[in-house]
């Protein structure tokens, strides 16, 4: 018991009914373990708090639509570019809806692939694949009472999107290798910075399933699309890492604010958080200009400039289809620089 056994049966065994009892003691605990584990983690993130993260103009309509569909049990489709908070708004959904004591589990399906997603989300029993050593609760039953957020949904693959039409229509799964049907009570929040309608015109995404998800669609502008609050949180940030770094806090130069607000903010939100970080760090009591380290593309302009940009577009996407969505190789063959490929598909969102 010193060296972490959960629990010990001393021979000769008094019966199988203690053995099964023991058994049911030590997966039950572990079960617990696994959900304060989740609990730990969320109480140790520090989240923007609400009107930071709805800061400008344009994030008005968006707030007034998650106050709308907060207290509701509707199924909620957040889309937009990468970076642009949209598991930041799926948490105020949870937090602003009946289901706040409950847990917030959110998954990446875009991490995984394929058959770790279905463990990680329906569970599997003892001895389903190899290394399955015990049974495992899957993430829809961690978020039972509470809200599944399934970031990426765009990214699953058909044979995961069945199962997932299945859980929405019936609130019923089986784990994997298992043959009990289990009801969960979980609310549904996906998001996506892919098209879905698109995705579905070319086959590629279920049509039941996106009318499933997308009960309730919020669109998410980019940050380019809110200029007005790139200074406020460029300064939060600049606030936030001063603090976790122990520094004075810095104050950002009238050059350094020029430069923020002109920038296009390819990468949004999380690239404007990292360009603050890299200059607190290397900061001395004011950010320059020169500590934000930003790469200004060149402008393109009119019906060429156009033209250019949709064949470039389609130019990358047909050659990570090639490239079976392996970014270096594609880089490779397209003849440019890994970040310049990067960029590119952030900015025609592919």
């Amino acid at each position: 018991m010193k060296v972490g056994a959960s629990d010990y049966l001393t021979k000769p065994f008094g019966s199988p009914e203690e053995l099964r009892h023991v058994i049911r003691r030590v997966l039950k605990e572990a079960d617990q373990e696994r959900k304060l584990s989740l609990l730990a983690e969320e109480l140790g993130r520090q989240y923007p708090p609400s009107d930071l993260i709805f800061l400008g103009k344009a994030m008005a309509p968006v707030r007034r639509l998650v106050e709308e569909v907060a207290p509701t049990p509707a199924t909620v489709l957040v889309a937009g570019p990468s970076g642009t908070g949209k598991e930041l708004v799926a948490r105020l959904i949870h937090q602003w809806s009946p289901r706040r004591e409950g847990p917030f589990v959110a998954v990446h399906c875009g991490a995984l692939a394929e058959t770790l997603l279905e463990s990680e989300l329906f569970g599997h029993e003892r001895g389903a694949f190899t290394g399955a050593t015990a049974m495992r609760k899957g993430r829809f039953e961690l978020a039972d009472g509470g809200t599944l957020f399934l970031d990426e949904i765009g990214d699953v693959s058909p044979a995961i999107q069945v199962k997932l039409l299945r859980v929405l229509q019936e609130k019923q799964f089986e784990r994997v290798g298992g043959t009990r049907t289990l009801t969960v009570d979980v609310r549904i929040i996906s998001a996506t910075h892919r098209d879905l309608r698109a995705a579905v015109a070319e086959g590629r995404f279920r049509e039941d399933l996106y009318y499933r998800l997308s009960v309730f669609p919020i669109e998410l502008p980019p940050l380019k699309e809110r200029s007005d609050a790139i200074l406020p949180l460029a300064e939060y940030f600049a606030a936030k890492f001063g603090a976790a770094f122990g520094k004075r806090v810095p104050a950002l130069s009238e050059d350094a604010k020029t430069a923020l607000v002109s920038y296009g903010w390819p990468g949004n939100i999380r690239e404007l958080q990292n360009v603050i970080e890299r200059a607190v760090i290397l900061s001395s009591g004011t950010i320059e200009a020169s500590l934000l380290n930003l790469e200004f593309e060149p402008d393109r302009r009119g019906a060429a400039g156009g033209l250019l940009k949709s064949s470039e577009r389609e130019l990358i996407r047909k050659t990570l289809e090639e490239s079976g969505g392996n970014r270096r190789k594609a880089a490779e063959a397209l003849g440019i620089s890994l970040r310049t490929l990067q960029y590119r598909i952030k900015e025609f969102g592919l």
